[in-house]
């Protein structure tokens, strides 16, 4: 579903993503770890098409995102990290828009505006201005609508920041119930939190993949005296950090 093969970034003179190879099949959930500009939303923004690669092959759900923006962005709902939202609608407004943008229609379009109502937990808010929401909101806001189109591949940057203990928990459970024949990216600062919704984490640092391991195998080489899930990744990072 997602497919990265030898992808390189480049700002000017600065090397942001450095030959990164990864795939995410559909059914799994990954979470992506590093540290701030280790390269992990500028991998999110190329397979959104927000970015093109210097070099190398970016493909989502078989469509090459330089050659096919159009029908890659069809396939991918997309929580980005600043969350972009249009401040003077109305939450119900910004959800309609977006029902629109993805060509939703009739039957179908109710049908999705009640199902990302319900799980992101809009009700209460949906005559409010998006500007008078709280920021738990917003982050709920953006990510009903990256689901609203029930896209087979989800990149979810950084999207519990924000949300409360309750509401992380209800993340949980939504993205397990939205996993089945689906690809998650899903990018977070937070090791425990990736941990507890992730199959699989890849870590980067400095542009470069310094970890691709499921947690099964993370959990049993813990077991072994390997040390903690947490000592593990912050080995790879810390090694991956040494020029």
């Amino acid at each position: 579903m997602i497919r990265v093969t030898e992808v390189t970034k480049r700002y000017g003179e600065h090397l942001a993503v450095d030959r990164v190879s990864f795939a995410v099949e559909a059914g799994e959930v990954v979470g992506f770890l590093g540290p701030n500009g280790a390269g992990k939303s500028t991998i999110l923004r190329m397979l959104a098409t927000s970015l093109a690669p210097t070099s190398g092959v970016v493909t989502v759900a078989g469509h090459d995102v330089a050659r096919e923006p159009l029908a890659a962005r069809a396939v991918c709902g997309y929580l980005a990290e600043h969350n972009p939202l249009f401040e003077s609608m109305r939450v119900a407004e910004w959800l309609d828009f977006a029902a629109a943008v993805h060509g939703l229609e009739g039957a179908r379009r109710k049908e999705r505006r009640e199902f990302v109502v319900d799980r992101c937990g809009l009700a209460e808010v949906l005559a409010r201005p998006i500007k008078a929401c709280s920021k738990g909101f917003r982050q709920r806001i953006g990510l009903a609508a990256a689901i609203l189109h029930d896209p087979p591949v989800l990149l979810l940057d950084e999207p519990t920041h924000g949300l409360d203990p309750l509401q992380v928990v209800a993340f949980r459970d939504l993205v397990r119930e939205l996993r089945p024949g689906r690809a998650i990216l899903l990018s977070s600062h937070v090791l425990a939190e990736v941990a507890e919704s992730s199959d699989r984490l890849l870590a980067i640092q400095r542009g470069r993949i310094v970890l691709d391991r499921t947690l099964t195998d993370l959990r049993a080489s813990a077991g072994n005296a390997a040390g903690s899930i947490e000592a593990q990744v912050l080995a790879a990072v810390r090694a991956g950090a040494v020029p």
